[in-house]
């Protein structure tokens, strides 16, 4: 199977853990959405709390493989699989815009 980033994420590492999570996370949260922002705002309706009270974070991607990837390896994955041809935003990064 051919690795493919399927959303955007962002890894509250900081937040409680719950049971269910990409197989390469351990301690954490990680909310997924179309876009980044619509990530901030699941945290935000979910714990009440705003970014600058959630700790660490890394922003990225969730795969077809349930692995959270920050953006550096999300790009990697996009050009290789053929999901886009090139980044538009960054020399090195992946985001969300490159993909939709």
């Amino acid at each position: 199977m051919v690795e493919k980033i399927i959303c955007s994420a962002i890894w509250y590492k900081e937040l409680p853990t719950p049971i269910f999570r990409p197989r390469n996370i351990e301690d954490g949260i990680v909310f997924c959405g179309h876009r980044h922002l619509h990530c901030i705002h699941q945290m935000h309706a979910m714990t009440g709390k705003n970014e600058s009270q959630t700790g660490e974070r890394v922003q990225g991607f969730l795969t077809n493989t349930n692995q959270f990837v920050d953006r550096k390896e999300g790009a990697k994955i996009a050009l290789e699989s053929g999901q886009i041809e090139r980044l538009r935003f960054s020399k090195t990064l992946l985001f969300s815009e490159d993909l939709y």
